[in-house]
């Protein structure tokens, strides 16, 4: 009796144990399923989520130096024909003068703010702009930097002229017109701007190599207001000049005002090659400029922010070119830059 007992209760441990095995078991499985049901849903999410982000518009801030020159104008015309091409938002800002540099960050921040999806910049001031570049940075937006480089090795691509070898054109132009002893002046950007110093400096390179005399370096702050006063001011103390280097047109147009008021025929050399030097060119008053490709500025500027925005490879240096315009091809140089702008 105690024999059967024994198996009996054996019998029922047995099953208990299968029992516990088998619920066991199925719990198991049932983990399993919800987890592989919560990895597909996130998956799903994720997929979700990058597909969103896939199909956002990608938005493009273009900050400039200022709108209120030719040369800006067509860097704008330039941004906008490549969002256009690239089928892209682009808006395109200046603050109301090149030597405004906080008003210029302020631009920067806001198109931080509001989560652009990379930013072209021409930096009025680079050491001041590397500050809120960080920002772009620390919100993952990408920046390229456009006519401008400055000293930020997170900087997606510089896009622009070479400035200094286009001061070494205009230095080169002068010194074949003038010849050895021939004095000139110079007439520069804001301080502190390595564009300016760039062109300034290639020139001063030249003009020194042909043993030409520098008479004055002074800054105009890239205004033609102020080029035309600062002229009036060199004319008083050295009237003997005979060839003037602007290391941009609106500067260059200035000083001619200045000289055509005091009965002065000289050599005047602008850079940027706006549609204003050109009439000017045309006409027989300035006497040539470095044209830049702005257009190409702007749109290259674009092109290489869509394509870090997209996280496509992008070259660190983009040459956009400069040549001399001069009487002998202004002609060409205006109907291809009317085309540009649609006048």
């Amino acid at each position: 009796m105690n024999h059967l007992i024994k198996k009996i209760l054996g019998g029922i441990e047995l099953k208990s144990k299968k029992l516990k095995v088998l619920s066991l078991l199925v719990g198991v499985m049932l983990i399993c399923s919800l987890i592989a049901g919560c990895g597909e849903q996130q998956a799903s999410q994720s997929s979700e989520n990058e597909q969103q982000k896939a199909e956002e518009p990608i938005k493009i801030g273009v900050i400039v130096k200022a709108l209120n020159s030719d040369f800006w104008k067509t860097v704008e015309a330039g941004a906008k024909a490549a969002g256009k091409d690239l089928g892209v938002e682009v808006e395109v800002l200046g603050p109301s003068a090149e030597t405004a540099v906080s008003e210029q960050i302020n631009m920067i921040e806001d198109q931080i703010t509001k989560g652009v999806s990379a930013l072209a910049v021409a930096p009025s001031q680079p050491a001041s702009a590397i500050p809120v570049f960080d920002q772009a940075k620390a919100a993952g937006i990408p920046v390229v930097l456009i006519d401008t480089d400055a000293p930020w090795d997170d900087k997606v691509s510089f896009v622009g002229t070479g400035n200094y070898n286009g001061g070494k054109q205009a230095g080169e132009f002068i010194a074949e017109k003038l010849g050895k002893g021939g004095k000139v002046v110079i007439l520069r950007g804001a301080v502190g701007d390595p564009t300016h110093d760039e062109r300034s400096n290639g020139a001063i390179e030249v003009l020194r190599e042909k043993g030409l005399e520098i008479l004055d370096i002074q800054p105009a702050n890239s205004e033609r207001g102020l080029g035309m006063t600062v002229m009036e001011n060199i004319l008083q103390v050295h009237p003997d000049v005979q060839a003037v280097f602007a290391t941009n047109d609106e500067m260059a147009l200035g000083a001619l005002r200045a000289l055509q008021a005091a009965n002065k025929k000289i050599i005047v050399v602008g850079f940027d090659g706006s549609p204003d030097a050109l009439k000017s060119i045309e006409n027989g008053e300035l006497t040539a400029t470095v044209a830049q490709n702005s257009f190409n500025i702007g749109y290259q500027g674009v092109v290489a922010a869509v394509k870090a925005a997209k996280g496509e490879p992008v070259d660190k240096r983009i040459d956009t070119g400069t040549k001399i315009i001069s009487k002998d091809n202004v002609k060409e140089e205006m109907e291809k830059l009317q085309e540009i702008l649609g006048q």
